[in-house]
């Protein structure tokens, strides 16, 4: 939802800020995964819900679920608990993410694919896409058997669809046109 992102945002950037001055970017990001675990349970969505638990109860039993963390993370999970931001954790762990992703030069890359893809294939995809955008990817490999075949990679704004079902729906798409223009 657009207004949890904009609530989560400022959040998110904080977050980065400490973890990027501290060179513990990927130790935020665990504590942030983790954190967004946790508040989504349906137990814990209950303590959180619950007007008879105090912001400093409910802090205490967050610091002590999620484990070993540094001063600035407990601080700033006080801090959540305080303004009542745990119900956007997701969004400011998706912001911290981009924001990491940005700082690193790696890109996100969605792949789709009609059958579940080998490791020396996704290697080669990812070495490939690499090549292509120059940066590291980041692949997160999901299963489409509505492809019917071949793979659809969004990276940004752009979608490469090597897909048999993206190739049908073009030759489809050709077809209706040449329809089209031979009816004028």
């Amino acid at each position: 939802m657009a207004g949890n992102v904009t609530i989560a945002r400022p959040y998110a950037d904080a977050a980065f800020k400490l973890a990027r001055g501290a060179g513990a970017l990927a130790s935020w990001l665990d504590v942030l995964d983790r954190l967004a675990v946790i508040t989504v349970d349906a137990d814990m969505q209950a303590c959180i819900s619950d007007p008879n638990m105090s912001a400093g109860q409910l802090a205490r039993l967050l610091l002590d679920v999620v484990g070993e963390l540094t001063d600035e993370q407990r601080s700033f999970i006080g801090v959540l608990v305080e303004n009542d931001r745990l119900q956007v954790l997701q969004e400011i762990r998706d912001l911290f993410v981009v924001l990491k992703n940005e700082h690193e030069s790696v890109l996100e890359a969605r792949i789709a694919s009609a059958f579940p893809l080998d490791d020396a294939t996704l290697a080669s995809l990812k070495a490939d896409l690499e090549t292509r955008f120059k940066a590291r990817i980041d692949a997160i490999v999901t299963i489409d058997p509505e492809l019917i075949g071949g793979i659809r990679v969004a990276i940004g704004d752009e979608v490469i669809d090597a897909s048999v079902r993206g190739k049908l729906a073009s030759m489809a798409a050709a077809l209706k046109n040449q329809e089209l223009s031979n009816a004028t």
